[in-house]
């Protein structure tokens, strides 16, 4: 008899995971079931801002994969269904139709959780009014663009500024909009030191971008309509035809909390190597509802990313159809823009090294994208961290113009190499005027931090 693998979560890290299935065991050797309460399967939500701004055409291009074509390699997909429980010792999970109502029960032989992550939306008066938007779906993608179109307003606050914060800002602003940047912290990009985030700042401000700091949002007013009017703090309130909340997802791992499953200090559900739910043989988990290993700090990380997603669901598949596949952890790279600026970062930040007890220096380079006498040449800025007694190292951040953003992963390869910030001024890297600079810009930081680290002895 056949095994049966139940998936619940129908995009990346659980499609992954049970097309890797699938190609090392065929239907008679192992029956998939994969449940999705949404309506899409198999997308790229990093792609929404940029379907919102304009820069993609349509909805469909961010779709890998259909529902049908998950069929078709006979993947049993049920769209528009929500698993409500996990039966763990019954081995066994209960299923709604959401537009049936009907619940059934559906057992398996091995499960993957890959649930993902919900937005943050704070208890706010008015949170849910007519014009306040998260974007975490497709769904949430469309209802945005709906909402957009549907007001005659050109006011624009966005609540929150990570990197949906950042990202939905220029998608707003491309849209014609006069956007509004509220964010709770000295700067915007809580993922940077506040020093390179005050770069980010001064960008945004110079793009039309107003961005307001130590601003926490405390309620959503309202028109006589009902519709949002504006956004208050304490201390001001922003007008607004439209509201978009960027402050950040947590896990959503409420049906592995009721089931009894071991979460992590951030929430997330906590796996081994093999990315196998620990305690438990037949469980897998990924995706943004698991935290990871951080590599740099040794400590548990929750780092939501679609390219972790991707990995960890290779990994689960090549476990449950019958291979063996480890996913060892992160450096925590991370890359994004607004408009022309483009932000940056691996690593630890100063917060991050000083809160798991190491002794750091750090050191900050101006340099340009390409020779200085090249053509297009944009500046750029370099913040390199390195421990203080053994010059490895700790971390790096970029904010710059053209160029800027993928040079983070000459460090991703040394921080995950552990390597000296000594031994990155030796790397042998591509060189020629329109590319960079004789001297790279991480490398003149890495040499610049090699005289630090010898200075502080």
């Amino acid at each position: 008899m056949s095994e049966r693998l139940v998936v619940i979560g129908g995009d990346a890290a659980g499609m992954s995971a049970a097309s890797q299935a699938r190609r090392l065991k065929g239907p008679g050797e192992l029956e998939i079931v994969a449940f999705e309460r949404g309506h899409f399967s198999s997308y790229s939500a990093c792609g929404i801002p940029y379907w919102v701004g304009g820069d993609v055409g349509t909805r469909d291009e961010l779709i890998a994969r259909s529902p049908e074509e998950h069929r078709e390699r006979a993947i049993g997909l049920r769209m528009r269904t929500e698993v409500t429980e996990v039966d763990v010792p019954g081995q066994r999970v209960l299923a709604r139709d959401l537009e049936a109502g009907t619940e059934t029960w559906t057992g398996f032989d091995k499960l993957v959780i890959a649930t993902g992550a919900r937005p943050k939306r704070p208890a706010l008066p008015g949170i849910d009014a007519p014009g306040v938007h998260g974007v975490q779906t497709l769904d949430d993608g469309q209802a945005l663009l709906d909402s957009l179109e549907g007001t005659p307003g050109r006011r624009a606050v966005v609540v929150g500024a990570g990197y949906i914060g950042v990202e939905m800002a220029e998608a707003l602003l491309n849209r014609g909009y006069e956007v509004t940047l509220l964010h709770r912290g000295e700067q915007p990009m809580a993922t940077l030191d506040p020093d390179m985030g005050r770069l980010v700042h001064r960008a945004m401000d110079g793009l039309g971008i107003t961005t307001v700091a130590s601003a926490a949002a405390t309620k959503i007013l309202t028109g006589e309509d009902g519709r949002v009017r504006a956004v208050a703090t304490d201390a001001a309130e922003y007008p607004a035809d439209v509201v978009v909340l960027g402050m950040g997802v947590v896990p959503e791992t409420s049906l592995a909390r009721a089931a009894g499953l071991p979460l992590g200090a951030h929430g997330g559900l906590l796996t081994d190597l093999a990315m196998r739910v620990r305690g438990h043989e037949n469980i897998w988990a990924g995706g943004d509802c698991v935290e990871v290993l951080d590599l740099v700090s040794g400590r548990e990380r929750y780092v939501p990313l679609g390219t972790h997603a991707n990995k960890h669901g290779q990994v689960i598949g090549a476990n449950v159809g019958g291979g063996y596949a480890t996913f060892p952890g992160v450096v925590g790279t991370a890359v994004s823009k607004v408009c022309d600026l483009e932000i940056a970062r691996t690593g630890l930040r100063e917060k991050d090294a000083r809160e798991v007890g190491l002794r750091f220096v750090t050191v900050t380079v101006e340099s340009t994208s390409r020779a200085g006498y090249y053509p297009g040449a944009a500046p750029m800025t370099v913040k390199m961290l390195a421990e203080r007694r053994t010059g490895r190292l700790l971390g790096v951040q970029i904010v710059g113009r053209e160029g800027a953003g993928k040079r983070v992963d000459i460090a991703a390869v040394a921080l995950t190499a552990g390597m000296t910030v000594e031994a990155m001024t030796a790397l042998d890297l591509g060189y020629a005027p329109p590319f960079s600079p004789v001297w790279d810009p991480v490398l003149v930081a890495a040499r610049k931090a090699t005289a630090a680290v010898r200075a502080a002895g």
